[in-house]
Order: structure tokens, then sequence, then C-alpha cells
């Protein structure tokens, strides 16, 4: 895999919008495939993944050298999914988790009182343990790291203790770590721990611990303080990135009434789910775009005094509003959840933000998955200038002839 450039895809968190991922990243190898560009291992060499993305990023990874095989069982998981899979939906545990947390909230006061010991989060995601354990083959992502199939793949996940934002990579290639303002890379081995903790949305799952450097700290959701989405795969070797993104980049404003009512908790908390899964990919986009418009008025000499390179970018996200997509199927959660949910407001139409985190459930999710296979269709022309796949060169001599 030496002397060539390297291709990075970049999946974005999102909780249940991940289901968009695979959609697109299904368009894109039925793109090829059509094209002529016949590759069993994967087309990424490397695969770097947050929040619900590092999930996704590292069953593919599992699957570098049979890269279809593994799109496949990712997107059968995606489209049976349900909630029970995720998190504890029934009433027992929704009550032991999300309907105590809610009461710490109005009578935190009392509950310290008694001494009692408050939940951790709104949901128990222990479920998403199994699920885990389903989807992923560690010795086959080793195996694929050591042939060459995948050059490297990589979690991020923000840590609660230490305040500082960390890249969990591995890799066979010589790649020394590097460390940034509040962002550090650790090389080693990765397993369930990592995705547990890169998924732990705030608030909603709990923090994850996870030793560094022989201390615990506790971890949550790798799309917070991510200032710099890109950064990873580039610092490991990409020369151009696929970036699927969980969100509309460039959204337009609401439109609201004259006299719009006092947001819900639902609304404000998925408010701020949203700043945290989709901003800052946005605006590291627009800093990759000013580098690589920076770099190519200058001389090729300027160009070797600096550390800086081109990186070729394709960005595909969501044509459509997601949140407006999970209120159409918010009714499909499991009753406790629906009677959870409601009572923060996420039930109605303005809380559907909240909810397109939450819906694992396959209505959704296969909605989602159409979409993203949609919206990979439509930037056809795209895709195959990426790739560098010529479909005139690569067709049959009558298909040649045919065309001219």
């Amino acid at each position: 895999m030496q002397g060539r450039k390297k291709t990075g895809l970049v999946l974005t968190g999102g909780g249940a919008r991940a289901a968009y991922q695979v959609g697109v990243l299904r368009g894109v190898s039925s793109i090829l495939r059509e094209a002529g560009y016949e590759q069993k291992r994967s087309p990424y060499d490397i695969i770097c993944g947050t929040s619900a993305g590092a999930i996704n990023a590292t069953a593919l990874a599992c699957h570098a050298d049979n890269f279809d095989e593994g799109l496949q069982k990712v997107l059968q998981v995606w489209e049976h999914i349900t909630a029970e899979q995720v998190y504890r939906a029934d009433s027992l545990g929704v009550l032991r988790s999300g309907a105590r947390w809610l009461s710490l909230l109005s009578f935190g006061w009392l509950l310290r009182k008694w001494k009692a010991n408050p939940p951790n989060a709104l949901l128990d995601n222990t479920p998403l343990v199994t699920l885990l354990n389903r989807m992923l083959n560690f010795p086959r992502l080793d195996a694929a790291l050591l042939d060459g199939s995948l050059h490297a793949l990589a979690i991020t996940a923000s840590s609660y203790s230490a305040g500082r934002h960390i890249t969990f990579f591995q890799t066979e290639a010589q790649i020394d770590p590097w460390v940034r303002s509040q962002r550090i890379a650790l090389r080693g081995q990765i397993g369930v721990e990592h995705l547990l903790a890169s998924s732990a949305i705030p608030l909603i799952f709990p923090a994850t611990p996870i030793y560094c450097d022989g201390r615990r700290e506790y971890f949550g959701d790798g799309s917070m303080r991510q200032i710099a989405p890109i950064s990873p795969a580039i610092h490991l070797g990409a020369d151009k990135v696929l970036v699927i993104g969980a969100g509309r980049l460039n959204e337009q404003w609401s439109e609201t009434s004259e006299f719009a009512p006092y947001p819900t908790l639902a609304q404000i908390a998925g408010h701020a789910m949203s700043s945290i899964f989709l901003d800052s990919l946005a605006v590291d986009i627009e800093r990759m775009s000013r580098i690589n418009l920076t770099l190519s008025v200058l001389t090729e000499e300027q160009r070797a005094r600096t550390p800086l390179r081109p990186i070729d970018l394709l960005i595909i996200a969501p044509s459509e509003r997601l949140d407006e997509t999970a209120s159409r199927h918010v009714h499909s959660l499991p009753a406790p959840v629906r009677m959870l949910l409601g009572a923060i407001g996420a039930m109605e139409a303005r809380g559907g933000a909240l909810a397109s985190y939450l819906l694992f459930e396959s209505s959704y999710t296969c909605e989602l998955i159409e979409l993203g296979h949609k919206d990979a269709l439509a930037r056809r022309a795209d895709v195959l200038a990426f790739f560098g796949v010529d479909e005139k060169a690569r067709a049959c001599p009558e298909q040649i002839l045919k065309a001219g």
C-alpha cells in the first residue's frame, strides 16, 4: 500500500442517524461496481468514526478484506434494528434510568438528602454490548491490518475526566501519535469499550471508563469538542477523504410563527445535539477548503516549505431534514420510551431533532438507508471522479463503440 495515494473514510456521529451512512456506502459501492471498479478488499485504506459512526467504521474495518460482505452485514443490522438492541426499552429499565433521572432533575436536593444512588443517564445502553459483540470480529480486524487490506482504523471519544478529546487508532504502520490543543492521539488495540465510549451521547447514555496511561478516565461521545473531525484521517496518511455527514450541512433556518411557544426540554436538547454532531463538521470542511485554495495559489517551492498538503474531499450529507423524517416514525418506539420522551416533549414535531438520534427502529432506519442510497446515486459523477474511475476506459469495446 506504500507509494500510492490513500483514501480515507470519515463517518460522523448522530445516534440512529448513522443508518444514513450505510445507505450512502451502498450507493457508492453500486456506482463503482457498475463502472467496472472490481476490487474485493475495501476501497478505503483509512477508516475513521465518531459516535455511532465509530460502530459502523469498526464493523466495516473488520471486513476490510471483503468490503461488500462487511457492508451487507452492517446493512442487515440497521435494516432490522430495534431500540431494545441499543438500550433498555422495557418498563422496568426505563423506570430505573429515565424516570429516576427526570426525578433527580426535579427533586435532586431531596434525593441527595436521602443519599440515594442517582442514575447515570437517561437511558441504560447495556444491550448495546451484545449487539457490538455480534457485529464485530476483532481478530479479523487485526488480520486485515497485518496483511495490508486496511492501513488504519481510528475511533474518537471525549474524556469527561481530563477534559480532552482523544483519537484511539490501530495500525501496523509506523505512525507517531499526534498532540494538538485539547486533543491527542493514542495508539493501541481498539475494543468494545472504545465504541461504547465514543457513542455515549451526553446525558442520554452513561459514560464509559477506559484506562489511559495507567489512569482511569470516563469518556463520552466523541463528537463533543471534536473541532476537526477530518484530521485523524489526514494524520494517518489519507490523501483524499470521503466524509459522510449525519445532517444537512447548510441547513436553512426553520420558519417560526410570530409568537413561538417556549421551547420544550426535548427541543433544547435536540438543538444542543445538532450543535455537537453537525456544526464542527461544517466548520472543518470550510477550513479544509480554505487550505486547499491557499495551497493552489502557492508555487511549488512555497508548497515545499509548508507541512500542509492538499486533500481531495468528497462530502455526502442528507438532502432532507432528518428530524422531520423522525417525527413520522417516533410512534414506532416502545411504549415505555414514548412515555419517557413524551414527558420532555420529544413526541411533538418540534422535538423531532432529539428523537432522530434515539429512534433505533427499522421503519426509520430503513428510510434513512434509502435516502443515503439516493443521495449517493445523485452524486455519481463526483463519486467516479473521487475514485479516479474512467467508465469509458473500463467499458468493453462494444460499449465504447456504442457510446461513440
